[in-house]
């Protein structure tokens, strides 16, 4: 058995909700490409996303970052992992919701902190105290990341095919983005 992706699947979330890790589980489970809005970007500046924010700053950033998504929502159908701020831009909002489909991967902050807490490459983070910065971003983006057509929760005790499997059953209700072949 397999599958056709007829549009582009978008991954949006929290830092550390799966969306890379999963994301590629996902496109080999539905063999399709996979894509990376942060790598892609990081690919065309010769530079990290942290290096980018640093000299350019976040709103030169968000400006490239929708560009990004834009041409790759143009190409073939692909799972594309975005960065956890992408969808909170208004305008990446719509193009996805025109050109594909939003699927918010819901983990709970505790489980956020347990997956980025050692890690120095979330700029956002780079704060006194990077568990309360974790929270209020949490507390401010997840209405927006509820605004996606799906929305598969995270769970702790998942592997990553587990998890990618939770996603192509939410996908499976949308047969005008994936079927079964």
């Amino acid at each position: 058995m397999g599958y056709r992706l007829k549009k582009t699947v978008v991954l949006v979330g929290m830092m550390g909700a799966g969306k890379s890790s999963v994301g590629r589980t996902l496109a080999e489970i539905l063999e399709a490409p996979f894509r990376d809005s942060d790598a892609e970007i990081e690919q065309a500046a010769n530079m990290t996303v942290a290096e980018i924010f640093t000299r350019d700053g976040e709103t030169f950033f968000r400006a490239k970052e929708a560009q990004v998504i834009s041409r790759l929502l143009d190409e073939t159908p692909s799972i594309l992992s975005t960065g956890g701020g992408a969808y909170m831009q208004a305008g990446n909002r719509e193009e996805i919701h025109d050109k594909g489909v939003a699927v918010w991967l819901d983990a709970d902050l505790d489980l956020l902190w347990t997956r980025v807490k050692h890690r120095d490459s979330r700029p956002l983070l780079r704060t006194p105290n990077p568990r309360a910065t974790l929270s209020e971003i949490y507390r401010k983006r997840t209405p927006v990341y509820a605004k996606a057509e799906l929305q598969v929760k995270a769970d702790a005790s998942f592997s990553l095919h587990q998890m990618a499997k939770r996603v192509v059953g939410a996908l499976l209700t949308r047969p005008d983005v994936l079927e079964k072949t």
